[in-house]
């Protein structure tokens, strides 16, 4: 640890040097090349303008700078301010302004100008797994880092998710002391959210919908409500309250936290609907928690790492943490890998949810579930398919029957979480008693819609198509009964194991840095959602266990930099 003064110091100098870097990367091989837009149309649509660091510590004037650079091209100071839809003042300098392809190319040829280009979307990338990190609490006294830390008391973590659902119990202020008097933020009103939905717990709260289609928003709450669960769980998992005897149908029961419990949390809603999420409006959350006050930034969202606006809030200070995406188990597929921020790898913990499957012949095999008790736990018909993908041409015929079916696809993790969700809704609809699903193995297990469900490898699923076989041939009706699932933690299930979703690297720009920078918690971690809790996967889950760290060595160590921060994460995590 003695080497942790000596990175803080050497901070600034090795960001500097990969901020040469980047722009002479922005700017292309050919020296006489200013900078490169890509111009897809004559339609006008929203740009970013990069202008690097900030010229003047007066946000005022880095905004009428911005007014006067737009203006030299648009003709007026009213054109400017009409076109510009955000100023990026506090962490960088910068605009985002509806133009022209044409305008685009003019402002790039401005010699202070680093880099224009369209704005992008992005996608979206807990009771057991502290206890498995270590940060034991709960019902009992906390210890080691969590003690040290006063269980993050003090530190401010900004989320740039979804939104909130303020009403969960996770984000109870019961015993907090006054707001931060350093906090600068704001609790902003809007659809079904009040200044009361923000405490001393959720002492900020503010959304950004100006780089998304208005059809995303209507589906959306028009404020920092949380309609998709996603901020809601990531946001108790970094900084949750506790609460006791909480569980999913009995599964997973315990206390859930989040990682700095007593850290109070900053909102900002950028992503809306279907979990689209706005470049321009993810760049000025980042500069708004910057000038408010945050310590830890924590995101987990898809993208390259919000360059240059995390390369700015890093500068001053404050720890950016980074989901790396669910695009693995193929390499270079890393998201967010630049190498200032914290991008974060998903792994298993020590819990699983095996479920007996009982065959009519009396032999018991075992799957993994998130199957919980059955109104209707008797022996049902077995039907057996070798495709998943032809099993909704016959969901006429399969009422009050159980399903097997094989998925031989090798798609992402996550989305095949999705797909398996999508015939078990399906299935449920056209009266299955349930389904055994035989695929590659994969931690994620989907919601089973309420009926039962379980995964299994190719090996069991074929034991069983065998036991149908045989009794059909045996003109026999094949039967089977599935237990509800049962918890299991411990040094019997083997742990951690980097998720198949999780997104390798190295990155396809940066193929000499190490990416993702460390592992956490991502499968089927339990948090709060707008109805309760709910298990959910993907690094979006792993990347706030590690803000949540993040937060407890800054209290414990507020003179630490970003740097220190992240040597100590990556050096020390087992």
């Amino acid at each position: 640890m003695a080497s942790l003064p000596i990175l803080s110091s050497m901070s600034l100098g090795i960001f500097l040097l990969i901020w040469s870097y980047f722009q002479w990367v922005t700017l292309g091989d050919n020296p006489s090349t200013k900078v490169s837009v890509s111009v897809p149309s004559s339609t006008a649509k929203l740009y970013i303008v990069d202008l690097g660091e900030r010229q003047s510590e007066d946000p005022q004037l880095v905004t009428a700078s911005h007014h006067d650079m737009l203006s030299s091209v648009l003709g007026s100071k009213e054109k400017a301010r009409d076109s510009i839809v955000y100023s990026y003042k506090h962490c960088f300098s910068g605009f985002a302004a509806t133009l022209t392809p044409s305008q685009a190319r003019q402002i790039a040829e401005l010699a202070e100008v680093i880099s224009v280009s369209p704005s992008r979307t992005f996608p979206l990338h807990t009771t057991r797994s502290w206890d498995y990190l270590g940060l034991r609490s709960g019902q009992q006294q906390p210890t080691g880092l969590l003690e040290k830390g006063k269980e993050g008391d003090g530190i401010i973590i900004g989320v740039v998710d979804t939104g909130i659902w303020p009403e969960s119990r996770s984000f109870n202020d019961d015993g907090y002391g006054p707001v931060p008097s350093r906090w600068k933020g704001k609790c902003e009103v809007g659809q079904n959210f009040t200044v009361n939905h923000c405490n001393r717990k959720i002492i900020g709260a503010r959304y950004y919908s100006k780089d998304v289609d208005p059809s995303e928003v209507a589906r959306d709450y028009d404020s920092p409500r949380d309609a998709n669960g996603h901020g809601t769980h990531t946001a108790s998992t970094a900084a949750g309250s506790l609460v006791s005897d909480v569980n999913f149908h009995g599964l997973g029961a315990g206390t859930a936290r989040g990682g700095a419990p007593r850290a109070r949390l900053a909102i900002y809603k950028v992503c809306w609907g279907s979990g689209i999420c706005g470049e321009a409006d993810v760049l000025q959350a980042i500069d708004d928690a910057v000038d408010n006050g945050v310590d830890i930034l924590s995101l987990s969202i898809g993208g390259y790492g919000h360059f240059p606006a995390s390369l700015g809030a890093v500068r001053k200070g404050i720890t950016v943490v980074f989901s790396g995406g669910n695009d693995g188990p193929v390499p270079q597929t890393i998201n967010n890998a630049v190498p200032w921020v914290i991008t974060v790898a998903a792994s298993t913990i020590d819990r699983s949810f095996p479920t007996d499957i009982i065959l009519g012949n009396g032999r018991t095999l075992v799957g993994q579930s998130m199957c919980y008790a059955s109104s209707d736990p008797g022996d049902k018909v077995l039907v057996a398919f070798d495709s998943c993908s032809v099993v909704p041409q016959y969901l006429t015929q399969l009422a009050d029957k159980i399903v097997l079916c094989f998925d031989r696809a090798f798609a992402a993790a996550v989305d095949a979480a999705g797909e398996t969700s999508q015939l078990l809704a399906r299935l449920s609809q056209a009266g299955a008693r349930g389904a055994i699903i035989a695929r590659f193995p994969r931690s994620i297990l989907p919601d089973c819609s309420g009926i039962t469900c379980v995964l299994v490898d190719f090996d069991v699923g074929g034991q069983i198509a065998n036991y149908a076989n045989v009794e059909t041939a045996s003109r026999r009706i094949p039967v089977v009964r599935v237990s509800p699932a049962s918890n299991i933690v411990g040094s019997q299930v083997m742990s951690p194991r980097v998720a198949a979703f999780s997104a390798r690297g190295p990155h396809t720009s940066y193929p000499d840095l190490v990416k993702p920078d460390i592992t956490a918690p991502g499968v089927n971690i339990l948090a709060a959602v707008r109805d309760g809790y709910q298990f959910m996967s993907g690094t979006s889950m792993a990347c706030p266990h590690v803000s949540g760290i993040a937060a407890l060595l800054k209290a414990v160590h507020p003179d630490w930099s970003p740097a220190a921060i992240k040597s100590a994460l990556v050096t020390t995590g087992e």
